[in-house]
């Protein structure tokens, strides 16, 4: 197994969109514009938010929202809005929304198959 990007189409609210090349990362909760990418879309910054990374660092960005649409299917994720040289990154909750699940073997984003729902009596 390895590292995992596919392409995606973000658009703002203003109707701009870029193609992105995402780095895959499920363990990642949210996706990261890098600020070239969210400023050409015309993302407004909103709330602050506190995120650790991996090496137990912090750091403080913005969020936003924008629609994305990548592997067949479209909908709106909440972002973080990234510096320059920060990689765009997809993360689990864009994943869950659109239902995709992401298949390290062949490296690509499949939907998720149909649960079961059971009714109690």
């Amino acid at each position: 197994m390895g590292l995992t990007y596919l392409e995606g189409e973000v658009t703002g609210p203003t109707g701009r969109s870029t193609l992105v090349n995402f780095l895959v990362d499920s363990g990642t909760y949210y996706c990261l514009h890098p600020r070239p990418t969210w400023r050409a879309i015309g993302l407004v910054p909103g709330r602050f938010r506190a995120f650790e990374l991996a090496d137990g660092s912090a750091f403080r960005r913005r969020m936003s929202e924008c629609r994305l649409r990548i592997a067949g299917e479209e909908g709106t994720v909440p972002v973080i809005l990234g510096e320059d040289g920060d990689e765009a990154l997809l993360g689990c909750i864009a994943l869950e929304n659109l239902l995709l699940i992401l298949d390290p073997i062949q490296r690509r984003l499949q939907p998720v198959r149909p649960q079961p729902m059971r009714m109690r009596p």
